[in-house]
């Protein structure tokens, strides 16, 4: 057999690596890019939480507490006032240190947790103001333990009141400001939300985006390589095709210069040998010569003849395929040393010309290897003439050749080639584990597009 030689595949098109390399080294850099972005708004978003919205809340329940102690002391000063009760004004005076602890406290607690936005003199102003106001206190239950009740309701009225009320509107002020902070913040935080909502949408659209591209690019790389492997494989087949010809060709050609040019020469020396002989005297040493040559000559004549067969049989023109199979397995099984059964069903109909070579060749290569690589002392050829194919197994009980895959020689690639010139297919199968079976199925009528 003929080496096959695949035909170079044309200049290939830049490789579809580098424009994925990146594709993915960006869209890894975006990921990282608003991975980063996300964080630093999550992280803006619990500062804002934690620092002003946490905050806010805690001022305001301190400032809720200072309004409730400052309301407490307004109602004490106004029963001072009304002189209901058969007490004297110290008798407030127990109440009034309660409520000034608790005051203080709050005191303490909401400067600890005051909004940034705070200013100093706002503090310094609500410090100030309870100072006073304590001062005022102390100066009023002074004058009470001096028995001045007149005055102390009188300082009563005109300072404690005046500055309660004063410090209720400052307190008040105060979660005003707490409040449109709060609200603020929560604007705030429903920005950051949406921004980051949008984000996420601008986002998910780009991956999508670059998906489609990438998906778009890789369908149109792969449809232009698989076209190229498309036009390699229809260049690998016609190639195949043509050097079986060739090979075909070759061998008929051979075939018959060695049947009629050195089978003729061989058939004349030989008569030429026959002539001389019944010329000389019996038992003459020449004459013994010449019939010892006119042997080695018939044995030559023998061998090109069975070479001639060999490399193109001649039965194949004359005779059909059916006629050379017979021919041919008996041929085998008496040079390979196996046993093959021959088997033949169906109605027969003739099979000639570049068809029956095909299929004579399948034949042969199958039953090469069976001699070769197989290990089998026996095979099995089965013709089956079917109503629209014709059918060829041949079988054996070996290791196989198939097996060996990753060293597949000619052999089984022209077995292929020549189905597929058939417009038939061929398989080998493993039927029991063991062994091969290579069935041959070709149409009965030959299509004209595989004619060569």
């Amino acid at each position: 057999m003929y080496a096959l030689c695949v035909p170079r595949p044309p200049a290939s098109r830049r490789s579809p690596t580098a424009g994925l390399i990146l594709g993915l080294v960006i869209t890894l850099t975006a990921v990282v890019a608003y991975s980063w972005y996300i964080s630093r708004q999550i992280s803006g978003l619990r500062a804002l939480q934690n620092n002003l919205v946490d905050r806010n809340r805690k001022d305001s329940l301190q400032l809720l507490r200072i309004q409730n102690d400052l309301n407490s002391l307004g109602l004490a000063m106004r029963d001072m006032l009304d002189n209901d009760e058969p007490y004297p004004l110290t008798a407030w005076s127990a109440q009034f240190n309660r409520v000034r602890a608790d005051l203080d406290d709050a005191l303490r607690l909401e400067k600890q947790v005051a909004v940034a936005d705070r200013t100093p003199e706002q503090q310094q102003y609500l410090g100030n103001s309870f100072m006073q106001f304590w001062d005022a206190v102390d100066r009023t239950f002074a004058l009470a333990r001096e028995g001045k009740e007149d005055e102390a309701r009188a300082q009563i009225r005109l300072t404690l009141q005046a500055r309660q009320a004063a410090l209720n509107t400052a307190v008040a002020r105060l979660l005003v400001q707490n409040n449109e902070s709060e609200e603020q913040a929560a604007q705030q935080i429903a920005d950051i939300y949406n921004r980051v909502g949008k984000q996420v949408y601008l986002f998910l659209g780009a991956t999508l985006v670059a998906i489609v591209f990438t998906s778009l690019y890789l369908i149109r790389a792969n449809r232009q390589l698989f076209a190229q492997l498309a036009t390699l494989s229809e260049q690998r087949s016609d190639l195949a095709q043509k050097l079986i010809a060739t090979q075909e060709s070759t061998l008929r050609y051979v075939s018959r210069e060695l049947h009629d040019e050195f089978g003729q020469i061989l058939t004349a020396v030989g008569a030429m040998m026959r002539r001389a002989g019944t010329q000389l005297p019996e038992g003459s040493p020449l004459r013994a010569d010449l019939q010892e040559v006119r042997e080695i000559t018939q044995k030559t004549l023998d061998s090109v003849r069975t070479l001639s067969q060999a490399l193109h049989p001649v039965m194949l023109d004359e005779a059909g395929l059916e006629s050379t199979l017979d021919w041919y397995l008996p041929t085998v099984e008496r040079q390979a040393g196996i046993g093959i059964s021959y088997e033949k069903s169906g109605a027969s109909f003739p099979v000639s010309g570049n068809h029956a070579v095909h299929v004579y060749r399948v034949v042969q290569e199958a039953l090469n290897n069976v001699t070769r690589h197989s290990g089998a002392n026996g095979a099995a050829v089965r013709l089956r003439f079917l109503p629209e194919a014709l059918e060829v197994e041949v079988e054996d009980r070996g290791r196989g050749f198939v097996e060996k895959s990753s060293r597949q020689g000619i052999g089984l690639v022209a077995m292929r080639e020549r189905a597929e010139l058939l417009g038939g297919s061929i398989q080998f199968l493993h039927p029991n584990g063991s062994g091969t079976l290579v069935r041959l199925k070709v149409p009965r009528e030959k299509p004209e597009a595989h004619a060569e």
